[in-house]
């Protein structure tokens, strides 16, 4: 899987094994900010709410995907105001993010702009789902990450690559622990 620049990478070390022991069991050691993954407040600041303390309703429910794949660099209000986003809408922005796969990090992936994530966070999005393992432009504009993760639950490095633009239901189950990020399986189911 791609790895964010710097981070660790995930690693597997067996430390029981059959016929030596009764069992096979092994150590599992990753980012919490690895794969796919949702973050929460704690991830920008001490004290502040964990993975544990999401409302459970933002992991589940009708949501729309919106296909942003002609977007070249940043994603701004005017990509997204076409779509007529509603209060408590769980939202997935497919980009050519997902489109060049996941093999190498991009350098150059395409992010959310400011006045794009004020517009989902006055709209009253509930979840913010993003094909990538940030939101944030490349070395700089936190604010845009800020702002997101105080306002919505937010799910990065999803890989929509197959995935259409359209209505589905989101079902998104990360490990529930007390940290700022942690690893998480999303679903769509077309109905």
């Amino acid at each position: 899987m791609v790895i964010y620049p710097g981070k660790p990478e995930p690693s597997i070390k067996r430390y029981a094994s059959i016929p030596k022991n009764n069992v096979n069991e092994s150590i599992l050691t990753l980012g919490s900010h690895t794969g796919t993954h949702v973050e929460s407040r704690l991830h920008l600041r001490n004290g502040r709410e964990g993975v544990a303390d999401l409302p459970l309703d933002h992991f589940y429910g009708k949501c729309r995907v919106f296909d942003l794949t002609l977007v070249e660099n940043g994603i701004c209000r005017q990509d997204l105001e076409k779509f007529e986003v509603s209060p408590e809408e769980i939202v997935l922005l497919k980009t050519r993010n997902s489109t060049l796969g996941y093999v190498k990090f991009l350098e150059n992936y395409v992010h959310l702009k400011m006045d794009a994530a004020e517009y989902l966070v006055n709209a009253g999005i509930k979840t913010l789902g993003f094909d990538y393992l940030s939101v944030k432009k490349p070395e700089g504009d936190d604010e845009v990450r800020e702002l997101l993760i105080n306002n919505t639950t937010l799910f990065l490095g999803l890989n929509l690559a197959g995935i259409h633009e359209g209505e589905y239901t989101f079902i998104g189950l990360p490990l529930r622990i007390d940290t700022d990020g942690t690893p998480a399986r999303v679903i769509l189911v077309k109905e």
